[in-house]
């Protein structure tokens, strides 16, 4: 099948909007051969991600939220898919980090394979009231759906639109309970917390993992956004690199075996800021155990670590710099004991007339390029349906404004976020 079939197919998937679906975790993937674009399945070659033709790639891109209450990609109700992700497109990016909660995919279980619709959702999240008015906005702006489109059927409709305009998916599980992420008390903050079930948690990766197969431009997921120390420890597990690894390797396990073509993103403690004992090859306390690329027999090609930064008080370029080596970018050199790629999915900051000339934004700037490391910037959310109980949130860090039709800063993406897009792909 041709790329533009796929992508046409995709998104009849949004504009039919079934009553009642199929078990949507047995569909069959809509792409039967493998298009120039992205010339995938994707593996790693040391430090290096390569396509299918032994081409280096790297991701340039943002967030694209998706994993708050209403369990959507944010801003539908201000613009189109098409307008949203032509935005992305105009300064050349080329990858979306699209989050989404385990709570959709325990839903649909739950419901015997039938996903929630817009109409529900959206009164859910919101209120009977708002919910109705802002799913009209919503569907006056994306006139493809009704109110009878799923939640998935409007994940697949926006994986339509960026592979048509060849940008990555790279799906990240944010959160178990569908909410705004991320706290040590919000009950999602390691396996066993109040909402995180590492049954649920293994069982939603490989949904999504498998619904996936249908998207063109699918090449990665993350295993678990931000893994943190639980402030009430309740039936958590133990908080240390043992059971990180322990966790790490059912998780890529459940991906592979569901789909087995994705990079599979590895991210570490304390909010993911850093991954050094995997990349130093030291013991992951308090055990005496060490990572081994070999714990993921036929599939050791396909692990990248990602990693967080939010140093938005440094002083001190330098000692960034040098901070982000230990943390993890160490594993792109030689000297690390496992040389993986490594990938910053997350860092952001104000988005003003000044803060992104200030030490941490502009050292981010020409760090990440230098070292071919992918990013996605957090993020592109200009507002939010709800968040943190308060509906219509507006996002001083987005790259958009409130209602998503233009840049917020742009001083910012014309003085340096499309250079730091064309410096890291070149």
């Amino acid at each position: 099948m041709k790329l533009n079939a796929a992508i046409a197919a995709l998104a009849g998937l949004a504009a039919a909007a079934p009553s009642a679906e199929p078990d949507q975790h047995s569909r069959t993937p809509l792409l039967a051969g493998r298009a120039d674009w992205p010339n995938g399945p994707l593996v790693t070659s040391g430090r290096w991600v390569h396509d299918a033709s032994g081409k280096n790639v790297t991701y340039a891109g943002a967030n694209w939220p998706g994993a708050a209450d209403v369990m959507i990609p944010e801003g539908l109700q201000y613009q189109s898919i098409a307008t949203i992700v032509s935005k992305v497109k105009s300064i050349g990016m080329n990858a979306i980090r699209l989050t989404f909660a385990i709570q959709m995919v325990d839903e649909i279980y739950a419901n015997g394979g039938k996903d929630v619709t817009l109409e529900k959702a959206f009164a859910q999240a919101l209120g009977q009231a708002n919910g109705a008015k802002v799913l009209a906005q919503v569907l006056a702006k994306n006139p493809t759906f009704t109110a009878a489109t799923t939640r998935l059927q409007v994940y697949d409709a926006v994986a339509a639109e960026l592979a048509k305009q060849q940008i990555y998916v790279h799906l990240d599980n944010h959160i178990s309970k569908g909410m705004w992420c991320c706290s040590t008390d919000d009950g999602n903050s390691w396996w066993g917390d109040k909402y995180f079930s590492a049954a649920n948690w293994t069982r939603g990766l490989a949904y999504m993992a498998d619904h996936a197969k249908a998207w063109p431009g699918f090449v990665s997921i993350g295993l678990r956004n931000e893994p943190r120390e639980p402030s009430s420890k309740g039936q958590s597990a133990a908080y240390n690199w043992q059971t990180w690894y322990e966790y790490m390797k059912q998780g890529a396990a459940a991906v592979h075996a569901a789909n087995p073509d994705p990079l599979i993103f590895m991210s570490g403690l304390s909010f993911d800021t850093f991954l050094t004992p995997v990349v130093q090859g030291t013991a992951l306390s308090p055990g005496s155990g060490k990572f081994s690329f070999g714990d993921f027999a036929g599939y050791a090609n396909k692990l990248v670590l990602e990693i967080h930064n939010y140093d938005n008080s440094a002083t001190s370029c330098s000692s960034l710099q040098n901070n982000l080596y230990r943390n993890g970018f160490q594993a792109l050199t030689a000297s690390a004991a496992n040389v993986f790629p490594v990938m910053m999915t997350e860092f952001g900051f104000q988005m003003d007339a000044t803060t992104w000339k200030g030490v941490y934004a502009s050292c981010l700037a020409a760090y990440l390029p230098a070292q071919k490391a992918g990013w996605t910037i957090w993020v592109l959310a200009g507002s939010y349906y709800i968040r943190s109980g308060r509906q219509d949130y507006d996002e001083n860090w987005g790259l958009l404004n409130h209602d998503w039709s233009a840049w917020r800063s742009p001083s910012y993406i014309d003085g340096a976020l499309t250079a730091m897009v064309k410096n890291t792909l070149s």
